[in-house]
């Protein structure tokens, strides 16, 4: 059965249509990837099934029933790992989880259990009696995901849960992602770090505009852009200064720069890396290494985009 189904769902803000006439489901025992740029959509589609904002038009249900006619019972079902740590800093890790899994009805002993079962499946058991303020921000995130899952919700979105966060607790949350969806979560995973998305995630929609433009498994999407070839090149100065130089090459899609490394997405019936190469070359770039890369999720993403995740 599907845990969550959008039908043609429109949310304009004055003359601005932030979700374009959507249309999306989620199965029950997935964990569904939800990647879009800054500015494409994402967090407004996420702010609707919340119930935080209205929309213009259109139909959520979860579970099959309509969150606006059955908000209580959706926002039963529902947990929130917003982006933006949602947590007090002067009460305890206990009192926290405690807190908002009260605001689910949850009173006496069956309270204090879940709360306390929260805590211990994120590792905080131990810092039950402290206070966030002086935690790191790896035990910030973890005590975030408690207070969304105290009350055993069926469905959970997670906004970025691993974003600022050392690597051993980013392993260890997405570890807890796969703990929470084997014991029945289905989840809405979203995040910019595109790896995390390819590992954990058993289907991905891509949104841009409003719209989604692209919706399947890793593999069915990366099938879709077989045309298209990945080259990275390494230089020894800031690749960003070089972009506008190879940008109008034939053949070329889309293209980024991170620090010292140019990653260029192209057509790939066009032979256009000599003149890539030379283009580069006469502009005054210092080239280290050449590498042609197989497709991966980000291919296809700033292949449909044409923009970074952080745009």
């Amino acid at each position: 059965m599907n845990v969550l189904e959008i039908h043609g769902l429109t949310k304009k803000f004055g003359d601005f249509i932030a979700v374009d006439n959507m249309s999306l489901s989620v199965k029950e025992g997935e964990i569904f990837g939800f990647l879009g740029s800054n500015g494409a959509g994402k967090s407004t589609t996420i702010h609707l099934v919340a119930s935080l904002l209205r929309p213009t038009s259109g139909e959520i249900r979860i579970l099959d029933q309509d969150i606006l006619k059955h908000s209580r019972f959706a926002k039963m079902n529902l947990g929130i790992v917003p982006q933006d740590l949602a947590i007090y800093q002067d009460m305890t890790a206990y009192e926290n989880v405690k807190f908002f899994a009260g605001l689910y009805g949850l009173r006496g002993a069956e309270l204090k259990d879940r709360a306390e079962e929260a805590l211990r499946f994120v590792g905080l058991e131990d810092k039950a009696k402290s206070f966030p303020k002086n935690f790191s921000g790896g035990m910030k995130r973890r005590l975030n995901i408690a207070c969304a899952i105290a009350h055993r919700p069926k469905l959970i979105i997670m906004d970025e849960p691993t974003v600022g966060i050392d690597p051993q607790s980013r392993n260890y949350i997405l570890t807890s992602v796969r703990k929470l969806n084997e014991m029945g979560c289905t989840i809405i995973y979203t995040s910019h770090y595109m790896e995390e998305v390819e590992e954990i995630c058993s289907r991905i929609a891509i949104i841009d505009h409003g719209k989604i433009i692209a919706d399947g498994t890793k593999e069915q999407l990366i099938a879709t852009i077989t045309d298209v070839k990945e080259v990275r090149i390494e230089l020894k100065q800031q690749g960003e200064v070089f972009l506008e130089l190879i940008r109008t090459i034939p053949g070329v899609r889309s293209l980024t720069a991170k620090e010292e490394e140019i990653r260029i997405y192209s057509d790939l019936s066009v032979d256009n890396l000599s003149g890539i190469l030379k283009r580069l070359i006469d502009g005054g770039a210092v080239i280290r290494s050449v590498e042609e890369q197989e497709p991966n999720l980000e291919t296809v993403f700033l292949t449909l985009t044409g923009r970074n995740l952080r745009d």
